[in-house]
């Protein structure tokens, strides 16, 4: 995606050899014109040319950056990672689906050799995670839980019930009592919504 641009309605953008066109643009005579005004923006969807669009400022899409605090669902695991579809940056829900991944070295901030991921995560689980290096179309963000506050927030027994923490590395269903472990987040004060 290239820089965003701010236009008026008939404003020419280019010409319908550079770009194809995409939502909020008409065109006339060979060139592609604002039919909004709002912002322009360029993808690549795997054509040729770029698709041209003009999105409203209220439509610009979030994006997660290096340090944001995001809430992710963990999709898969595995001895090495876990998988996550990214769902908000801090309490900002994403329109698009981000990839994240959660390293086992990146769990936590000490005995990183004793992680086990298993023990940390299961899908299903809600987890806050701060992003420490930006994806790109074929890779994932990766995350970190290495601090207190970041963690699982939310987890579902066998049961189906919603666990309850009873420490920073277990969870306890309030059906049927049995525990489990997870990498626990310490929620503070401003995460937690009445």
């Amino acid at each position: 995606m290239s820089p965003m641009k701010l236009c008026v309605p008939g404003d020419k953008l280019c010409s319908t050899e550079d770009c194809i066109p995409g939502t909020g643009i008409y065109l006339r005579h060979g060139c592609i014109y604002s039919s909004l005004t709002g912002y322009v923006l360029k993808k690549n969807e795997g054509e040729e040319l770029p698709v041209i669009s003009v999105v409203r400022e209220t439509e610009t899409q979030l994006l997660p950056d290096v340090g944001a605090i995001v809430t992710c669902k963990v999709t898969s695991i595995n001895p090495r990672f876990a998988k996550v579809h990214i769902l908000y940056v801090g309490s900002t829900p994403l329109k698009d689906r981000f990839r994240g991944t959660i390293r086992k070295e990146d769990v936590r901030a000490t005995e990183k050799d004793k992680v086990e991921t298993y023990k940390s995560f299961r899908p299903g689980d809600i987890v806050l995670a701060k992003v420490i290096s930006l994806g790109d179309v074929q890779s994932n963000y990766l995350l970190t839980t290495a601090e207190n506050e970041l963690g699982v927030v939310v987890a579902h027994s066998e049961a189906g019930a919603q666990m309850v923490p009873i420490s920073w590395c277990e969870m306890q269903c309030p059906q049927t009592h049995s525990k489990e472990f997870r990498k626990v987040a310490r929620v503070q004060p401003e995460f937690l919504q009445a």
